[in-house]
């Protein structure tokens, strides 16, 4: 059974920065992504979407630039629920925002950069400018999936879905960012 692919794939005007799509979000984080149509699903609605499914997989077969923009928000959600579920106590719904956003800027690696975890099936930007937008634009995206996961993993309540934390220790690619 193959993993699930992004639907941007298909689409033809996009930014691309080294072989990543700059696909629009809706957002309410200021940075340099584009805006996109509220009414409807973006990159970050799609990875939400599929994660639980894709994160079931070893082997995922790249079919486009839009996939990996997919490829590494998986492995950041992955990221996410590990910090969550590493906390010494079960962190609230306040607790688990503050620490995914201070995730979520912290620095990190990006296509190109030496400790990047999948620098063979990334190329690297063509700029330092390059560089700068793409490093820009991952932090907006990850800042809304932080928060936007946050809303799906404690619902209503203040305590984290079951559902969704049985996902903690299992690895997409069996990779992680290293976060």
């Amino acid at each position: 059974m193959p993993a699930y692919h992004s639907s941007f794939n298909e689409e033809l005007d996009v930014r691309q920065v080294g072989n990543m799509s700059i696909l629009p979000i809706k957002t309410k984080f200021r940075g340099s992504a584009p805006m996109a149509d509220p009414s409807q699903a973006d990159i970050i609605d799609e990875t939400l979407d599929l994660f639980r499914a894709n994160s079931l997989f070893r082997n995922f077969e790249i079919k486009g630039p839009a996939d990996r923009t997919l490829i590494v928000l998986i492995l950041f959600i992955s990221d996410c629920l590990a910090k969550i579920g590493s906390a010494k106590t079960t962190p609230t719904r306040i607790e688990a925002t503050k620490s995914l956003n201070t995730l979520s800027v912290d620095n990190f690696p990006i296509p190109g950069d030496a400790n990047f975890a999948l620098n063979s099936h990334y190329a690297a930007p063509a700029s330092r400018a390059d560089a700068e937008y793409l490093r820009s634009y991952l932090t907006q995206v990850r800042q809304e999936l932080s928060s936007r996961l946050v809303e799906v993993l404690y619902g209503q309540g203040d305590v984290p879905s079951k559902w969704w934390m049985s996902f903690q220790k299992r690895r997409f690619m069996n990779r992680s960012l290293g976060a």
